[in-house]
């Protein structure tokens, strides 16, 4: 038999097995020599208060032993299989991959970039030599711009598939258990690519193929329907599906759909920073204490505030984490966080971004929909020039920021490849300038002691999102003018995170599947 309690414990009592026990036995009324074991359902912190508490929800294990039941996941032999052909490795092509197998339909995966292993040599030289490797980087490679950028797992779109499932399968390629019970799942970017390698060993296990160093150069359609593709290195590849999964930072991609005449659509998105603070500043904040509590984990926050029509909120919060430069190409500054699976650095970072729309873009409306594409590129090359053009990323204090002084000094920072006072509003459009900095005095008066000069902003956090959307239609997921293409994922304007990415491959291999067998 199974007992479901809910627990309100203190840190101490939480992680304390014995204390756990016994309180929960209490609560289900049952005695605790009957308990053979339980495992954990839910848990998450209540910081609101000035006592912080852990709430638990508990499958207690009456006369059985304690067992955690998972997806069930058959796959198949799909060697001699007709293929889909899946463009990128991200978190969407591979769970779109693994579906396919599990269907019985073999997969096809065309990535641009490297393995992880090879990918992490390519990430190094960034670091020492300030060298960005167009085809290899912290956005391009297996596993996506998700294997080294902290692995977060929470998603709010419950409504787009099956949630644990996704979950499931990242624990059964090697995750940690906690993903699959805490509030705010993650990884950590020291675990994802062990995991991701796994994936992918499995998909090649069962007859599926992934092709690395292999970019897209053009979809090959014959009567409105695809055929095939054709890749960089001159490969063909045929199948009578294509599942479009290159990621939100994919411009060769945008621009080689606009030259093919296949409809493309500008998107909205956000554009700012990354902001700093020491770790135990916002753990402060948030615990309501001096120093934390060795039983609770380094605290986060998520901040979001109306400015004059806009939103300026915080977005991919990585406590103890680090600042990374996320460039896909040369003249270019872009900044994103990670987090180790401790966030045991001594800084927290997050993404401060505003955001912005079409009408924003109309300096470049000669681009067509490509038109919010050049104006995030713009951004990016100025932020390039205001940091010295060698990736050192111009920065600025948080109150020097607001009252629009360059900063004498900065405070250290996580960000490796340096940082060089500027100001950042000559960096910014105006309309974004202006917002942001009135949203980060309301955060102040939101966390106290969160507005301060040990805030350092990093310019600049541009790849929130893409800004282009690929139409679909809504039941058969095709692009309406290309039967057989399926736009997926952050790059075709369907997701937001590693999670729903991954649901929406998953629905655009069920709809390639439909289309084919039909």
């Amino acid at each position: 038999m199974v007992k479901r309690v809910q627990l309100r414990l203190l840190p101490a009592e939480a992680f304390d097995d014995a204390i756990l026990l016994q309180k929960a036995s209490k609560e289900a009324g049952i005695n605790r020599s009957e308990i053979q074991g339980f495992i954990k359902v839910r848990q998450s912190i209540d910081a609101r208060g000035r006592q912080i508490y852990y709430q638990l929800v508990l499958d207690l294990f009456i006369g059985e032993p304690a067992t955690r039941t998972a997806t069930e996941i058959h796959f198949r032999d799909v060697r001699k299989v007709n293929p889909v052909l899946i463009i990128g490795a991200g978190p969407a092509g591979l769970f779109a991959a693994l579906k396919l197998i599990e269907l019985g339909i073999k997969p096809i995966i065309l990535e641009r970039g490297k393995d992880v292993r090879s990918r992490r040599r390519d990430l190094a030289d960034i670091m020492k030599s300030r060298t960005v490797h167009p085809e290899s980087n912290y956005c391009f490679g297996e596993g996506g711009a998700g294997t080294y950028s902290d692995g977060k797992l929470y998603t709010r779109s419950n409504k787009r598939g099956d949630i644990n499932r996704i979950l499931d399968i990242f624990f059964a390629h090697g995750a940690d258990e906690r993903i699959l019970y805490e509030a705010h799942p993650h990884i950590g970017t020291n675990k994802l690519p062990q995991i991701i390698t796994a994936m992918r060993e499995r998909i090649e296990a069962y007859g599926g193929e992934v092709h690395f160093n292999t970019r897209l150069e053009q979809l090959l359609i014959n009567n409105g329907a695809i055929v095939g593709a054709k890749a960089s290195n001159g490969a063909i590849f045929h199948g009578k599906a294509l599942i479009l999964a290159t990621g939100h930072s994919a411009r060769d991609i945008f621009k080689m759909l606009q030259e093919a005449g296949i409809d493309i659509q500008a998107k909205p998105f956000a554009l700012g920073v990354r902001i700093e603070h020491p770790q135990g500043l916002i753990d402060s904040i948030q615990y309501h204490c001096p120093v934390r509590d060795e039983f609770l984990p380094p605290a986060s926050y998520s901040l979001v505030q109306q400015v004059d029509g806009r939103g300026v909120f915080s977005f991919c919060m990585c406590p103890g984490g680090i600042i990374a430069p996320a460039a896909t190409n040369v003249g270019e500054v872009v900044v994103n966080g990670w987090s180790p699976s401790k966030r045991n650095n001594p800084f927290a970072n997050s993404g401060m971004v505003v955001g912005v729309a079409e009408e924003d873009f109309k300096p470049y409306i000669k681009y067509g929909p490509l038109a919010g594409m050049y104006y995030q590129q713009a951004v990016e090359q100025q932020a390039f020039i205001a940091g010295g053009s060698n990736l050192t990323a111009p920065a600025q204090r948080m109150t020097d920021f607001v009252k629009g002084r360059i900063s004498a000094t900065l405070p250290n920072c996580s960000y490796v490849p340096g940082i060089q006072s500027a100001d950042l509003s000559q960096v910014l459009p105006p309309a974004v300038s202006k917002a942001l900095k009135l949203g980060l005095q309301e955060f102040g008066k939101k966390m106290k002691g969160y507005f301060t000069e040990e805030g350092v902003l990093v310019g600049t956090e541009s790849r929130t999102s893409t800004p282009v959307r690929i139409p679909r239609d809504a039941e058969t997921l095709q692009h309406p003018q290309v039967m057989g293409l399926f736009p997926c994922g952050e790059g075709a304007g369907y997701a937001g995170g590693i999670v729903s990415a991954a649901m929406d491959g998953e629905n655009c291999a069920l709809a390639a599947a439909r289309y084919i067998n039909k």
